[in-house]
């Protein structure tokens, strides 16, 4: 299995008809995932590559069934609203792709996940991966790519980074190390599922056995996860990689969420809090690779995707 998306999982496009929706929604069907229906206000009737347009989701789920995941293109302004009506109509997960969603709107949007027992990634998420299976978002590329960069096998990988998530996954790759499922938490300050929350999945995951990491600074979501294995509640391997080592307080490091402030957040506390939970912490993105076929092997886990 994997987490989050798999051929199984009923996915409907939100802002299906504009160019991103369109696009995205071709790679995903490519990638294998099962897009069933698509929503854009006044474009019920068309389709996308086949794919059944409607109004709203209430209206799509009445014609297309149940829904288990959305995934949001619309403009960043539009956010709260799109993803509410999904949540509120029963979809468990929604994916939120755009960037710049306004801070109050993403909290509204977690405020709503928590009344209703949904979940969501993002926002500014490039989106979520498993190889073979299907993608969620803006990650892989076309289908014939994914499939010579991104093999299945035993290694979840979580990153602060859409564009490193899959340099993760093809890095590794290269030393012969496939993937279960690649998840980009997103980069902004207010998220739905944070690492440890994927973390906490991978770990309940049986064909996930050992955990890639690429963090950032700023905030906590390095540290919560330490914290969860020192609590032994993820014992599977972690192998991770913290950026911005040279930021000094106050410094912004790519992302929103990443930013010293008050003396947390700092590279050196994330590695210190990781190293003593007993993850393995390379101090070179390019030693990433070795790190995990090495972790791997000592593990007793096969290597081969």
């Amino acid at each position: 299995m994997a987490i989050l998306i798999d051929e199984t999982r009923r996915v409907l496009v939100q802002g299906i008809t504009g160019r991103e929706g369109r696009a995205r929604t071709k790679l995903m069907l490519g990638m294998g995932t099962n897009v069933v229906c698509g929503v854009t206000p006044g474009k019920g009737g068309e389709d996308v590559d086949g794919v059944p347009v409607y109004d709203n989701v209430p209206e799509a789920m009445a014609a297309c069934g149940p829904i288990d995941i959305s995934v949001v293109f619309v403009p960043a302004r539009l956010v709260k609203g799109a993803a509410i009506e999904a949540i509120e109509a029963g979809v468990k997960l929604v994916v939120l792709v755009p960037d710049r969603v306004p801070v109050w709107d993403a909290m509204a949007v977690a405020k709503c996940a928590r009344q209703h027992g949904a979940s969501f990634v993002g926002p500014n998420t490039l989106g979520i991966l498993s190889p073979g299976r299907g993608s969620l978002g803006m990650i892989g590329g076309k289908a014939e790519s994914a499939k010579k960069w991104f093999a299945k096998g035993p290694v979840g990988v979580i990153s602060r980074s859409g564009g490193m998530t899959s340099s993760c996954a093809y890095y590794i790759g290269q030393a012969g190390v496939g993937m279960s499922t690649l998840v980009h938490v997103g980069g902004d300050q207010v998220l739905g599922l944070r690492i440890p929350d994927v973390a906490l999945l991978f770990e309940d995951d049986p064909e996930t056995e050992a955990i890639v990491l690429f963090g950032e600074i700023g905030g906590t979501q390095e540290e919560d996860l330490a914290a969860l294995m020192k609590a032994g509640r993820v014992t599977k391997p972690v192998i991770a990689y913290i950026g911005g080592k040279v930021a000094k307080e106050g410094t912004r490091f790519s992302h929103a969420g990443a930013i010293i402030e008050g003396g947390k957040g700092t590279h050196d506390g994330k590695v210190r809090a990781l190293t003593e939970a007993g993850a393995v912490v390379v101090e070179s993105f390019g030693d990433l690779p070795e790190a995990t076929v090495r972790t791997l092997k000592t593990a007793g886990i096969a290597v081969g995707g």
